[in-house]
């Protein structure tokens, strides 16, 4: 037994673990961003796919060049901070909400699902802009110069709102996805062995992580294909877009491409959850030891 029991560190302040998620999420975007562009590449692309990922790789760098693979990455970039403390704020908001409404003292997992459902949501609304211009400047035909350039041609054409298009496909995309997440992590944290070590924590988290990435990335990649063809469409003057609401947009691809096409682009998805997760936490954790560090007691 030791002579003294050590206090556990006190919890660091809130913008400290604000700023270790932006850096981490910068990070992992940093890493991870020419998956994320293969996975546009593959959902624009209609009919049957002609490249898996690798090929699609491949096709890219020999035809574009390696720098196409990093090609509108400044717009994810930009929207890592609002994204988060939009996420921070509405889980929340919405977990108070929730536990007020059920009279529930604690989470339970129906709460945690609904809080990640309606947070999800409302993350939505902070992130189509920045994912219609990620998405332009993604594109094969994309003829844009930059960010800027294309906001400015969305405005100039389709007024403020343009840059919305999509606004409703990426709420079920988000909607689903949290759903899945939180309601899987929940059951799958409770099955995992309990950890005695930080070490162990870090590996539950980054298995019930990935896990629950994988459920969320199956519900909602259907959703996510219709975003992406409804915001890499030119509207048409007069013309009423092939893809414009999602529920009828999925019947569309369903009858004309076939049920694997609504899953074009799930492999680049989920070959990103694991490593992307893992890249996450780690930073997560190492900036937050850099922030205990410099911070002195009481948070060492």
């Amino acid at each position: 037994m030791h002579s003294q029991c050590h206090a556990r560190p006190a919890a660091l302040p809130f913008v400290a673990n604000f700023a270790a998620g932006a850096i981490a999420g910068i990070s992992e975007i940093l890493t991870f961003y020419p998956l994320d562009v293969v996975k546009t590449r593959m959902q624009l692309e209609t009919g049957k796919s002609k490249h898996g990922v690798f090929g699609s790789f491949k096709t890219i760098i020999k035809e574009e060049g390696f720098g196409r693979l990093y090609r509108g990455l400044l717009p994810p970039l930009l929207m890592e901070a609002p994204k988060r403390a939009t996420k921070f704020a509405a889980n929340d908001f919405w977990g108070k909400r929730f536990l007020t409404l059920t009279g529930e003292k604690k989470m339970t997992q129906n709460i945690a699902i609904a809080t990640g459902c309606a947070a999800g949501a409302t993350e939505s609304f902070v992130v189509v802009p920045f994912e219609l211009v990620k998405i332009k400047l993604q594109d094969k035909t994309s003829t844009f110069k930059g960010p800027m350039d294309v906001v400015r041609q969305v405005v100039k054409k389709e007024g403020l709102l343009g840059l919305y298009a999509g606004m409703e496909a990426t709420m079920w995309r988000h909607f689903w996805w949290n759903g899945g997440y939180f309601g899987c992590i929940f059951q799958v944290r409770a099955l995992l062995p309990k950890a005695e070590t930080p070490k162990a924590r870090l590996l539950n988290d980054l298995t019930a992580g990935t896990i629950g990435g994988l459920v969320g990335t199956a519900i909602n990649t259907p959703f996510d294909v219709v975003k992406s063809r409804i915001q890499g469409a030119s509207k048409v003057p007069g013309v009423v877009p092939k893809y414009n609401w999602t529920y009828p947009a999925l019947v569309t691809i369903f009858r004309e491409e076939g049920p694997a096409a609504l899953y074009k682009g799930f492999v680049p998805k989920v070959l990103r959850l694991a490593p992307g997760g893992g890249v996450l936490l780690l930073v997560v954790e190492f900036t937050l030891n850099i922030f205990r560090q410099a911070l002195g007691p009481p948070y060492i």
